[in-house]
């Protein structure tokens, strides 16, 4: 009959015991890693995110530029085009005291063509 020695575990015992304990530290540095891969992903869609939104305002930025850009211009090609605004323009420097009456005569006459 076999007899079992006190105090310690036999060869079998230690092997499963072995096993179990590696078995323990692989599951649960699989878990550590995949969580860290996890919050590393999270991270990045963050920064992906952060950034696309400050081009996206960027962008929104430099439409609004150039679309007052675009109407400036067209404002400004407008007034030079249209006579009627240009004397207006030169009347309201007559009133305000920046050009002499012979001055806006002749400016007005250089605007008519005459």
């Amino acid at each position: 009959m076999l007899r079992r020695r006190a105090g310690r575990p036999g060869l079998l015992g230690t092997v499963a015991r072995t096993a179990v304990v590696a078995g323990t530290a692989t599951a649960v540095s699989g878990g550590m890693q995949r969580r860290q891969a996890n919050r590393e992903a999270e991270r990045e869609q963050a920064a992906m995110a952060e950034q696309q939104q400050a081009e996206a305002q960027q962008q929104a930025a430099m439409d609004a530029a150039a679309n007052r850009a675009v109407a400036g211009q067209a404002a400004a090609g407008q007034a030079a085009d249209d006579p009627v605004a240009k004397i207006k323009e030169l009347a309201a420097l007559k009133d305000s005291g920046m050009l002499t009456d012979q001055e806006f005569a002749a400016a007005k006459a250089k605007v008519l063509g005459v």
